[in-house]
């Protein structure tokens, strides 16, 4: 998965704080990037601002039209309905493909995450909550032992970033995230796939309710 660090110096400096203000709410789905206003908050050239802008839209959360410039990404009812069930089936046939019972190793690794997260969630921190949810689903998925279904996961996490980051800052939904881990990571000590491919696509729900329901109260949008 593209994330900040994938770039370098200043240009990583204004992915990293535009990411931060779009998946965390403070930039709405639909504002406007206007380059004079970047140039006015961070002090780079104006192609530095571009290049950031592009890295963004590589990123999955800003979107570029011609003669209209860039805007935090903004998804559709069907865009997020489309995406979701690819993210389903994808993340159910990785859960099917796991080795179950798994490894010592593997149930170690997911528990040291998992710990890691819900310390990142008593602290309020959201980037890392978010950072702690990506590594444990992708340790999780990649005992599938299938690249490229893992990098297809990837790409749809990435797509679902406006969906997903509604959850980081809600109590009650980062309380049923942070069981339904727990969960997954008893289901993956049993033979039963099915279990966890279950699991797996429930976890998917919550935010994109959430999401969907918000962008249903906006004008002109159908939920």
């Amino acid at each position: 998965m593209l994330t900040v660090t994938d770039y370098g110096g200043k240009e990583a400096d204004v992915v990293r704080a535009l990411e931060e203000d779009i998946i965390f709410g403070r930039l709405a789905p639909g504002t406007r990037l206007v380059e004079d206003v970047l140039l006015a908050r961070f002090p780079v050239s104006r192609h530095t601002i571009r290049q950031a802008l592009y890295q963004l839209e590589k990123l999955g959360v800003a979107t570029r039209e011609r003669n209209k410039g860039a805007m935090v990404r903004r998804l559709s009812p069907e865009e997020v309905r489309q995406i979701y069930e690819v993210r389903e089936l994808l993340q159910r046939q990785a859960a099917l493909m796991i080795p179950l019972p798994a490894s010592e190793a593997l149930i170690e690794e997911l528990t040291e995450i998992h710990g890691a997260h819900s310390r990142e969630v008593e602290a309020h921190n959201l980037r890392g909550i978010h950072e702690a949810n990506d590594r444990f689903h992708l340790a999780m998925f990649s005992a599938c032992r299938n690249d490229y279904l893992v990098s297809s996961i990837e790409q749809y996490m990435r797509l679902s970033l406006p969906v997903r980051a509604n959850s980081l800052a809600d109590p009650e939904q980062l309380k049923v995230s942070r069981r339904q881990h727990e969960l997954m990571i008893e289901a993956m000590k049993q033979p039963d796939n099915q279990v966890l491919a279950q699991l797996c696509v429930d976890h998917l729900q919550p935010s994109k309710k959430v999401y969907l329901e918000e962008i249903g109260k906006a004008p002109g949008e159908t939920p």
